[in-house]
């Protein structure tokens, strides 16, 4: 048990900003937002002294009694999973707080409240060690995501929040009814440390793993059910794009390590194909998607697709190098993919498109602003170097461990990342500038 709360503090410090942002006025909330947001980076920030990484075992473990009938209990803690996820979503916000100070300007102080309750609602999701309060932080998120799209998003944001809304929704009522499951079949008790100890016949474990699958697979997402996300991150303002790409698709993938892994270990090795073949799928199929693109932000959204392709690939390998690369890969993509939407949002604020052939040529009137672009953009197609090379090659050498062809197909992910990453920058970087932005760029 942790002598000081820190996973509380964590979790329910944007909660409480949320709450004073809606008394507020406009101007006094982004700077309420702002300030809760790096308050929370503050205190997240000694977790990097006192996790200690030598353990398996849970730390900073926080329980007291919630609900007596059913058995529910509060109870948090971390893990050397959860630990990057928590620190990457508190190191994340305070930028999607700053890139939406001008950028949104009807309902602000209502925009900030559901800013800081998302964050809120994911940070519960990485350390809660109840299923049932995991399940209130998991739907927690889906009321202010609906929002952020609905309200402040592009033209058709109506369409792409009910959709977003309507997938991830399905997903969770098959969640609720395998966690009530567990619940009958494994003691009666919501505890997910408790239960992945727990014994469950080979029939039970296959039909529990479709339902954690139908709820994790739209999260991900992985194909076919990623249609939601490219109109989702379209129609999104900067920072609901930024907290879709950086955080909640790793939602997904934090529950098949979570969950599915240990708790259903016959169902997930009697699965391993279907898996793969889905993950060497959304690989190829969001490359070459993202190679058709004019928009930068859509290319950027079927990009995710083929990235989180690479993540579920090293989970399902079922090696320490899949795994670990997993993992890696999952912070990877949530910094560099997170730091390419705040690029496209900049410049959308500048020149009001997000079409690449209105945007090239930006080294000349914004060479800082293409320095980052850059970095980001190598970033994300592994240059051996930056940060995602590592999580990629790992990924496949635990890929390699299990088929030869699966590894070159995977592969073939990289080489067309490399294109459509490489066609962007060329013309955004490079190009000729648009003549009818450029004098405004300058």
């Amino acid at each position: 048990m942790s002598a000081f709360p820190w996973l509380s503090l964590i979790v329910f410090v944007p909660l409480l900003g949320a709450l004073i942002c809606l008394f507020v006025k406009a101007e006094s909330a982004r700077w309420v937002a702002l300030g809760f947001t790096l308050a929370d980076l503050v205190i997240s920030l000694p977790l990097w002294w006192l996790f200690d990484p030598s353990t398996a075992a849970m730390q900073f473990v926080e329980r007291a009694s919630w609900i007596t009938s059913p058995p529910v209990q509060y109870s948090l803690g971390l893990d050397g999973i959860s630990f990057p996820l928590v620190l990457m979503t508190t190191v994340l916000m305070p930028f999607c707080v700053t890139v939406s100070w001008s950028a949104i300007e009807q309902r602000v102080p209502l925009f900030m409240s559901m800013l800081l309750v998302m964050e809120t609602a994911m940070l519960g999701v990485f350390v809660a060690l109840d299923f049932i309060l995991f399940y209130v932080f998991w739907e927690a998120m889906l009321i202010p995501m609906y929002l952020l799209i609905g309200v402040w998003g592009g033209p058709n944001r109506l369409y792409a929040a009910i959709k977003f809304f309507l997938y991830t929704l399905a997903g969770s009522v098959l969640l609720l009814v395998a966690i009530l499951v567990l619940y009958f079949q494994g003691g009666h008790t919501f505890d997910i440390l408790a239960l992945s100890r727990g014994s469950y016949s080979a029939t039970l474990q296959m039909w529990l793993f479709l339902a954690f699958f139908a709820a994790f697979a739209v999260k991900v997402p992985m194909f076919p059910f990623h249609t939601w996300l490219p109109d989702a991150h379209v129609e999104a303002p900067t920072a609901g794009s930024v907290i879709l790409a950086s955080v909640l698709l790793k939602m997904g993938t934090y529950g098949f390590l979570r969950f599915s892994l240990p708790m259903l270990p016959d169902a997930t090795v009697l699965f391993t194909k279907p898996m793969i073949a889905l993950s060497i799928i959304a690989i190829i199929y969001g490359a070459y998607m993202a190679l058709a693109q004019a928009d930068m932000k859509k290319l950027i959204a079927y990009s995710s697709v083929s990235h989180m392709g690479f993540v579920t690939l090293g989970i399902f390998v079922l090696n320490i190098q899949g795994i670990e690369g997993a993992v890696m890969q999952m912070i990877n993509h949530g910094i560099t993919t997170g730091g390419l939407f705040l690029c496209v949002g900049i410049i959308y604020e500048r020149t009001h498109s997000r079409q690449i052939m209105d945007n090239t040529g930006l080294a000349g009137p914004m060479p800082r602003y293409a320095v980052f672009l850059m970095i980001f953009a190598l970033s994300s197609l592994g240059l051996p170097g930056t940060n995602s090379f590592v999580g990629e090659f790992l990924v496949l050498a635990g890929t390699f461990v299990w088929s030869k062809g699966a590894t070159a197909l995977a592969a073939l992910g990289v080489i067309l990342a490399a294109a459509y990453i490489l066609w962007l920058t060329q013309r955004v970087v490079f190009g000729s500038p648009a003549p009818a932005h450029r004098a405004h760029l300058l």
